[in-house]
């Protein structure tokens, strides 16, 4: 017998004469199996007690609502029980380890928030006097210090919301330079093992792509991107270290044949974490690069607002960026507006919408210090260099060699199994662990590619390498049921994902109401 969530409930007692029948709930201890508000909700229950208001002269025009909205009405206790009971569902690094690849769900130190929450920082808005947000401004100009020094890059724009919005940013501040040199250029080249929006955001700029193969070791292949760059070449787009984990050690080479071209170096900051206090990007050739404050510098994936991907610049590209930025030296102010004498493109976004994510990343650099940030990134690269040796025996690596801060296997470990990747890693959330990223990058086939950042303990890391290797083992001896039929124990049982992206439903339609449609 399944429950409501697709779980499978205790079987009922049978009644006889002298027995009662027993009927389960499908909670699970202190873990309940907790429905859609609106099956639990009534419309004519509210938590509050709201006197009826009169409205003899409506002020919307005719677009008075013409029937009760029909919201689930719950008394106060029960609203609260309700959406505790789903916030105990939720798998959070506050939780346990994250080893999703690719996009570094790294811990977000106390210290940050609590700066964050500061109400000269936390009540700010965006039409506020200069004169009144002189600390904001000063914030902001010590993040773009601290940005300079780490990246080897004078220009930076802090308006960019995130990563992409940075790609986007940089791509257009590229375009405007050759623009203003008179040189209309066709083509960005982009590596096979790009992030998906390297080539989408250089399609935006009305760039066509060029992918660029990779060789055996998973870095660009460097004859071909010599063959491919030409003067018809606007920009390379690169991610280093690349999305396979691996450090693109022809850089120096290929950021020469880039600006021999007369083309600019577009890299993908994404990774940075693996690299700052090691390697300054602007002195390995680079032009443009976002870097996602998330990421590398431990801000929330948007912590209640936008995201923040703040981009650097080379002396090149810095008179091309977006207004607006600060200046000045005692009393700061934005630079908001482009003049006849500005090169700037024009403006990204309205406002800066995100002083907290300024905030909690300069709280961490400066908790950190050049040092600790140089740590941390170590750190990541040791964190997933263990994980890549204890796991490179039962798994199968798809490289050789040590990676950086991401680990990346394939399914060849699986075959005549009958586990695909997604199998095993359904199987990972009934031991208690959030699944790698699964099949990407998609130059390696099954792929699981695992970072465990750098504020993961050895023995965190222990008990996820015991776990994985007890997976193989399992996967080995023919236990196949354990891997297709998981999740097993979670809230929700094994979904039809291809369905649910293809056919979504996105309304509750009451039982009654489906019958009718039916």
């Amino acid at each position: 017998m399944m429950n409501r969530q697709g779980r499978p409930s205790a079987p009922e007692t049978a009644g006889g004469e002298n027995e009662t029948t027993t009927t389960f709930t499908g909670h699970r201890g202190l873990d309940h199996d907790e429905p859609l508000i609106y099956e639990i909700g009534d419309p004519a229950v509210s938590g509050v007690d709201i006197e009826e208001v009169a409205n003899d002269a409506p002020a919307l025009g005719g677009l008075e609502r013409s029937r009760p909205i029909g919201l689930a009405g719950l008394s106060e206790p029960r609203a609260v029980r309700h959406y505790t009971r789903l916030s105990r569902k939720n798998y959070a690094i506050d939780v346990g380890l994250y080893p999703l690849g690719s996009c570094t769900m790294k811990h977000n130190p106390r210290l940050n928030e609590k700066a964050a929450r500061l109400p000269g920082f936390l009540d700010i808005h965006p039409l506020q006097p200069e004169t009144t947000v002189q600390g904001a401004l000063k914030l902001m100009d010590e993040l773009r210090h601290w940005l300079q020094e780490l990246t080897g890059m004078p220009g930076v724009a802090l308006s960019p919301k995130a990563g992409a919005h940075g790609e986007l940013c940089g791509l257009m501040t590229i375009r405007a330079a050759l623009e203003a040199a008179g040189d209309a250029r066709e083509i960005v080249l982009v590596p096979e093992s790009a992030h998906g929006t390297n080539p989408a955001t250089a399609a935006q700029c009305g760039y066509r792509v060029k992918a660029i193969a990779a060789n055996d070791r998973g870095r660009v292949d460097l004859d071909a991107f010599r063959e491919a760059i030409d003067e018809t070449v606007a920009a390379v787009m690169l991610t280093n270290p690349n999305t396979c984990g691996l450090f693109e050690n022809d850089i120096i080479e290929i950021a020469e044949a880039v600006h021999a071209a007369g083309a600019f170096f577009y890299c993908d900051g994404a990774n940075f974490n693996a690299i700052m206090g090691r390697v300054r990007p602007g002195d390995l050739g680079i032009d443009a690069m976002h870097l996602n404050l998330h990421k590398t510098f431990s801000t929330p994936h948007g912590g209640g607002g936008p995201g923040s991907g703040p981009v650097v610049f080379s002396e090149a590209l810095a008179p091309f960026q977006p207004v607006p930025w600060v200046e000045g030296e005692h009393a700061l102010h934005l630079h908001e507006t482009v003049g006849e004498d500005d090169t700037a493109f024009g403006r990204m976004t309205a406002f800066h919408g995100q002083m907290g994510m300024y905030v909690r990343a300069l709280a961490f650099m400066m908790s950190h210090g050049a040092d600790g940030l140089k740590q941390a990134a170590e750190d990541a690269v040791l964190n997933a260099n263990y994980v890549l040796a204890r796991l490179g025996d039962v798994m199968t690596p798809s490289f050789d060699g040590p990676c950086m801060h991401e680990a990346l296997f394939d399914d060849r470990f699986l075959k005549d199994t009958g586990v695909s990747t997604l199998d095993f890693a359904k199987a990972m959330i009934d031991e208690g662990f959030h699944p790698m990223t699964m099949y990407f990058p998609l130059v390696v086939h099954g792929a699981m590619l695992i970072e465990p950042t750098e504020s993961e303990t050895k023995s965190s890391l222990d008990e996820f390498i015991e776990t994985l290797r007890e997976l193989v083992k399992t996967a080995l001896a023919g236990e196949t049921r354990r891997f297709t039929e998981a999740p097993r124990l979670a809230p929700m049982r094994r979904l039809d994902e291809t369905r649910a992206a293809r056919q979504p439903v996105l309304r509750w339609t009451a039982p009654e109401e489906a019958e009718a449609a039916e």
